[in-house]
């Protein structure tokens, strides 16, 4: 959905505190995380109009998240 936030504790509410506890203790984990949210601001701001960006650069940041966003989850998997 466009200019939907993808935090990760909301696209994992089942992880909440799991990514809290992460975030605090995983230094991988936290540095996927901060750089998952990085793209999600760049993304949402480009979908809102208030940062032009080409339609396939505008993929390739979203094909990024997505990547986060698995690597987030086999982390929050694992450790569960």
């Amino acid at each position: 959905m466009i200019n939907e936030h993808h935090n990760l504790a909301i696209e994992f509410p089942e992880y909440k505190e799991k990514v809290h506890e992460l975030k605090m203790s995983n230094n991988h984990f936290r540095r996927l995380m901060d750089e998952h949210h990085e793209l999600d601001k760049q993304i949402r701001r480009s979908e809102a109009g208030n940062e032009a960006l080409g339609d396939d650069y505008l993929e390739t940041l979203k094909k990024q998240r997505l990547k986060l966003k698995d690597e987030c989850y086999e982390i929050l998997k694992e450790s569960a």
